[in-house]
């Protein structure tokens, strides 16, 4: 149950019993065991949460009731037993009955302040504030517990109207095979919606200690009928006897990131796993079908402090986590921060994002979406429902994030939210939740995100990428380049030993796509995500051509482009155009013929003069950034090499299909005609 924790330091062990010489009663052995009840935790230990014996006080200071039902300050201080005990419901019940035999128990009002907080926690909203409202006319109330005070209405009062407007929301367990007796939690999707990977609290007999309890991550895939398969371990090198938690896998599924902590003597286990001294992010890659051992995650993320819950953005080139600061109980204040991998594969300082972000409260379970924009979280200092709520915020055009929204009831609710991930398409999001109905502890949880608070839908691009002519994998390098603005927004890799990719793909905007590798001539795609027309995912193989090539195959320049019935070149082709600039300056030797080619449509001798225009078009941009006119020819050859021939593109059944085939045949493309 949601819960503000307030500092003893301000607290000051709040029953003002305890400081005064009288008592509210004459009777003698009410007296006794309400002394009896306050000594009794300082006597004895609760073996059953190995605490001061607060219960066995709370027994005495019962007994003390019924010798006198008016004795205010045994009221009190059993609360406060109950309230340490996080028995919420009795501590409200005894506080109540002590403000309604002395309501002027003292001047500073704290008593209204802690009942308050205590009906925040219960969901009682209105009557938090109605004691707020009392506790902050006290002349000699603590400045500090007015502020808090004020936070806790403002948290009442919104959750007052959430709940009078709520959002429709249907939680369903995800089922069988992933959800089990044991608590799952942290779940962490790959891009293409089919791979979910977890962390299961499992009990090992390994474990020293005597709890026999630790944290291991599992993995389950998404069937044909749309079920989830029965979950599996992780190898037995990323899973240990010590706690593994929090992962967060890339969009291709084939990178994690994860935390490890040492155990009670700062030992880590793994093999080569080696941390700072507290929690750490560490990393593993898989190739092929096996996982590497894990690395203590290269660069500067990890410090002294402590590291968990990282977010990696589907580029992989950036990283959200929460650090907790030593010194500073990480249990009340920790914060997001996020850091830049730099071209050498070091992760560089972090940076703790801005204060309308972080508050002096808890923030965690940071999540960015594949869309590169949308980042999700919990916060206990942002107004909500109380404790810990869910909360989305959007990065601008500018890179700069807005104000923080509250996900709103019943998302939120007064028991704590956190852990939450929504799918690349932003239209499910998975959270873990003990619910009633479940299949044991903690249970992960899908629902449908109501539409305000998606992010950006991301597609995805996948296939393998290999050698045009000895069909072998090649594990070629991914550029994601939006036109617009000419930013590269999504970096990957294929994998080496299979050549096979993944590549997230947000709609609204129009990408070029460069797959590189040395030794070859660069491939490019053209994909405008506008207004695409596959709703799900887009697959298709990269053939790459040996730089030992000649003649056939041509390679498109799939990211050239002219206005129409023109060749002055847009503004938009100079990324691919410098890309052909630098794949020449790389390869010395090699001298390239750039042809030009029109749909079937209009005049052909007009065609074939436009063709060779554009081609030319290219020929001068290249000789323009220093390349030398020996290696360049150009030609023009109208509509006499269709993609689609006039016959194919009658047979397509709409004219959306037939205009797509005319777009293909119009083309500007290389090849190598010397090396």
């Amino acid at each position: 149950m949601k819960y503000t924790l307030i500092l003893f330091s301000l607290i000051l062990f709040k029953s003002c019993s305890t400081a005064q010489i009288g008592f509210s009663t004459t009777n003698k052995k009410a007296i006794k065991l309400y002394q009896q009840g306050k000594a009794e935790p300082n006597l004895s230990v609760d073996y059953t949460t190995n605490m001061p014996n607060y219960r066995g006080g709370i027994k005495y200071l019962d007994q003390a009731i019924e010798k006198d039902p008016s004795f205010w300050e045994a009221h009190m201080l059993a609360g406060e037993f109950h309230e340490i005990l996080r028995e919420y419901e009795p501590a409200i019940d005894h506080y109540k009955k002590a403000l309604a035999i002395n309501p002027q128990q003292n001047s500073t009002g704290s008593t209204y302040f802690y009942l308050a907080n205590l009906q925040q926690a219960t969901g009682d909203y209105e009557g938090a504030i109605q004691n707020i409202d009392v506790f902050v006319k006290f002349r000699n109330a603590s400045p500090e517990l007015v502020t808090e005070a004020m936070r806790i209405r403002n948290n009442c009062a919104f959750a007052i109207h959430a709940m009078k407007n709520p959002l429709s929301f249907n939680p369903i367990n995800i089922g069988p095979g992933i959800n089990t007796a044991n608590p799952e939690y942290f779940p962490t999707i790959t891009v293409d919606g089919k791979t979910i990977l977890f962390t299961r609290r499992i009990r090992d007999n390994r474990v020293p200690g005597p709890i026999k309890e630790q944290e291991d991550f599992f993995v389950s895939e998404l069937n044909e009928s749309n079920i989830w398969g029965t979950a599996v371990a992780m190898p037995t090198n990323i899973n240990t006897v010590n706690n593994e938690g929090a992962p967060t896998i890339a969009a291709d599924g084939r990178s994690l990131v994860f935390v490890a902590c040492p155990d009670a003597t700062g030992t880590y286990y793994g093999e080569n796993r080696k941390g700072n001294g507290s929690c750490d992010l560490f990393y593993t890659k898989k190739l092929g079908t096996k996982w590497m051992n894990p690395i203590n995650l290269p660069g500067n993320v990890n410090s002294y402090h402590w590291e968990s819950q990282p977010s990696l953005s589907a580029d992989g080139k950036t990283l959200y986590f929460i650090r907790g600061i030593r010194g500073i109980d990480r249990t009340e204040d920790t914060d997001i921060y996020v850091a830049r991998l730099d071209e050498n594969g070091f992760w560089g300082t972090p940076e703790r994002l801005p204060d309308h972000i972080n508050t002096p409260y808890k923030e965690e379970s940071v999540l960015i979406h594949p869309d590169g924009k949308t980042l999700y979280f919990a916060s206990r200092g942002h107004v909500g429902m109380g404790g810990s709520d869910l909360f989305v915020t959007r990065m601008d055009a500018n890179g700069n994030w807005g104000t923080p929204e509250n996900l709103g009831y019943p998302i939120n609710t007064k028991y704590d939210e956190n852990s939450l991930m929504v799918s690349p398409d932003g239209e499910i999001a998975f959270f873990a939740s003990n619910r009633e109905g479940g299949y044991g502890d903690l249970d992960i949880y899908y629902f449908e995100m109501p539409e305000k608070l998606r992010p950006t839908k991301t597609l995805y691009f996948d296939g393998i990428v290999f050698d045009v002519n000895t069909k072998r994998p090649v594990p070629g390098k991914f550029q994601l380049i939006d036109l617009e603005t000419g930013k590269e927004v999504i970096y990957s890799e294929a994998d080496k030993l299979t050549g096979e990719f993944m590549v997230s793909l947000p709609i609204n905007r129009t990408y070029a796509l460069n797959v590189t590798y040395p030794g070859y001539a660069f491939f490019s795609e053209n994909f405008d995500m506008i207004n695409p027309d596959n709703s799900e995912s887009i697959h298709m193989d990269v053939p790459l051509v040996p730089v030992n090539s000649s003649g056939e195959p041509t390679i498109v320049l799939a990211n050239v482009f002219f206005d129409l019935s023109k060749s002055t070149l847009r503004k938009e082709s100079f990324v691919e155009l410098d890309k052909l600039v630098h794949f020449l300056n790389e390869n010395p030797t090699i001298n390239i013929e750039i042809g030009g080619h029109t749909d079937s449509r209009g005049d052909k001798q007009q065609n074939l003069t436009l063709s060779n225009d554009r081609a030319k078009a290219v020929y001068d941009y290249a000789v323009s950034k220093g390349i030398d006119k020996k290696r360049l020819t150009f030609k023009g050859y109208g509509s006499s090499k269709p993609v689609f021939t006039d016959e194919a593109i009658s047979k397509l059944s709409t004219e959306k299909e037939q205009e797509k085939a005319h777009q293909a045949n119009r083309r500007t493309e290389y090849k190598i005609i010397s090396n």
